[in-house]
C-alpha cells in the first residue's frame, strides 16, 4: 500500500530526507517536519531558497509520471526590476540557459506578469527591502524541470529570481493545503 503526501515546504529546507555529505550536515531536511514512511520520496526537487507545493509518494511510477512532460508545474516568481513585456515573450519563447555544462534552449512555456502581489506569508528570511528598487510577480507554467531551471531562466531575460513559490503541479494547487502546511492522500489527482 502506498502513501501520498501533498505538502507546502517552507524556505530553508532541502527536499530530501538523510544526507551523507559533510557540507550539508547543518541543513535542514523534510524528514523534521514530519514523520514519514521510510521509502518516501519527494516528486521533483524544491531548492533549499524555493517554497510551495511540494509532493511526496512511496510510489516510484507515480514519481515517474509527475516529473513527466505531461504534467504542468506553475511557479509565481518575484524578480528584481519590473519586467518587460518583451521579457516575458522570450520566456514563452524559450531561452538559452546552461544545463550541466551545456547549452539548452528551454522548451516553450507559459508565463505572465501578475497584476497582483501574491498573498504570501512573509518569508522566514527578509528578501530585501523596497529602497533597492522595483520588483515583480510573474507566474510561469512548465512542463520540464531542469535544475534551478526557472531561476535560470529569469536570469537569462536580465530579471533574477528574489522569491520561488510552486502553486501548482497538474490539479493540485497550493490553495488546497490553506488550513494545514501538509496533508496524507489516498492518490493525487493530478
Amino acid at each position: 500500500m502506498h502513501r501520498h503526501f501533498i505538502m507546502h515546504k517552507p524556505f530553508g529546507y532541502l527536499s530530501q530526507f538523510v544526507t551523507n555529505q559533510s557540507k550539508r550536515k547543518n541543513k535542514k531536511l523534510l524528514g523534521e517536519l514530519h514523520d514519514f514512511p521510510v521509502e518516501t520520496m519527494a516528486i521533483g526537487r524544491l531548492d533549499q531558497d524555493s517554497e510551495g507545493l511540494l509532493l511526496l509518494t512511496t510510489d516510484g511510477n507515480v514519481s515517474e509520471y509527475v516529473r513527466s512532460k505531461q504534467v504542468e508545474k506553475e511557479y509565481y516568481v518575484q524578480l528584481d526590476g519590473s519586467i518587460s513585456t518583451e521579457a516575458i515573450t522570450q520566456l514563452r519563447l524559450g531561452v538559452e540557459i546552461s544545463f550541466e555544462g551545456n547549452k539548452y534552449i528551454t522548451l516553450p512555456c507559459k508565463s505572465f506578469i501578475l497584476e497582483t502581489v501574491p498573498n504570501f506569508k512573509p518569508r522566514s528570511k527578509k528578501i530585501r527591502d523596497d529602497r533597492h528598487g522595483p520588483t515583480s510577480w510573474i507566474s510561469i507554467t512548465l512542463n520540464e524541470g531542469k535544475f534551478r531551471q526557472v531561476r535560470k531562466m529569469t536570469a537569462a531575460v536580465g530579471f533574477p529570481t528574489l522569491r520561488l513559490v510552486r502553486v501548482r503541479i497538474g490539479n493540485i494547487n497550493l490553495n488546497n493545503l490553506i488550513s494545514s502546511n501538509f496533508i496524507e492522500v489516498d492518490q493525487f489527482d493530478i
